[in-house]
């Protein structure tokens, strides 16, 4: 009988009963018959598997089960990168369409920004838009699920996202990791007084990541990420944000520290308390 799968399957860990019990889950209607000429044809190996067709008969798509594997193509994510950016990337690395990999975002991902785990993952080529978010938003919730509870004992979507909104800022206008919870401190300070943000890296959201933030700019960009104009945090995180990132939000540095700014010569930042070291910081730095 003519049966219909994607070009890649993926395969789980365990034993023939349970792949035949996935593969079911994921509509492609096995018997016990099958799992039993399955169990004849050989043991199928965990991990992705390119079909190389949608259209086979079911003993050339139990056959494939058992002898074919996904070459991988390895991508990666860098901290503080959008999601915008990097879906356009993938579209390109992958040769997929970049408008149904942003559909797919959309309808898989409960948040707009923040919900990828930065590192370097290994995608079978050959998959779909589809899975290809579903597999990255699954290893990534399992990331930040795993890393949640090793700093609070438990894991809260919600209270997690909020802190990768406050982590997405730090990732943007710290210098290193070293700086993190430093930034940190001046961020909750300034909530804590009421005072405005006012920081360029919260304009780099979505397709413009990689811009430089002008005085114009900050003029025209009405959007609630603009905390020039709007008191308090952005309403969703600006980027993808590393774990440093959010044991810095989670764990500020304490200090007394309102303002900061670039050192030209060196890369890092220079902290000060009030606004006078800070205009003469800055006119050192002209």
């Amino acid at each position: 009988m003519p049966t219909t799968t994607q070009s890649v399957v993926y395969i789980p860990q365990g034993s023939v009963g349970k792949i035949i019990a996935d593969l079911n889950k994921n509509n492609h209607k096995m018997s016990k018959i099958d799992e039993f000429t399955l169990r004849l044809l050989g043991y199928p190996q965990a991990g992705w598997i390119n079909i190389g067709a949608e259209k086979l008969s079911k003993i050339e798509f139990l056959y494939k089960l058992t002898v074919a594997k996904a070459a991988l193509e390895k991508i990666t994510l860098i901290p503080g990168e959008t999601t915008v950016i990097f879906l356009e990337e993938l579209s390109k690395q992958l040769n997929l369409n970049k408008d149904k990999l942003l559909q797919e975002y959309q309808n898989q991902a409960k948040y707009a920004e923040g919900m990828f785990y930065p590192e370097t993952y290994s995608i079978p080529k050959g998959i779909n838009e589809s899975l290809l978010i579903e597999l990255l938003l699954t290893h990534s919730q399992n990331a930040f699920k795993n890393a949640s509870e090793k700093i609070f004992g438990t894991y809260n979507e919600k209270k997690w996202h909020d802190y990768v909104i406050i982590a997405s800022v730090i990732q943007k206008e710290a210098a290193s990791n070293d700086e993190m919870p430093i930034v940190a401190s001046v961020i909750y300070n300034r909530l804590k007084i009421g005072m405005k943000l006012q920081m360029d890296g919260t304009l780099n959201y979505g397709e413009y990541s990689h811009i430089k933030i002008t005085p114009q700019r900050i003029r025209d960009d009405n959007s609630f990420y603009n905390t020039y104009k709007y008191e308090g945090l952005p309403k969703e995180a600006v980027c993808n944000v590393s774990l440093n990132a959010i044991k810095a939000a989670v764990f500020p540095a304490k200090t007394d520290f309102l303002y900061f700014m670039r050192d030209k010569s060196t890369g890092k930042h220079i902290f000060t308390t009030n606004i006078n070291d800070h205009n003469k910081a800055v006119e050192a730095q002209r």
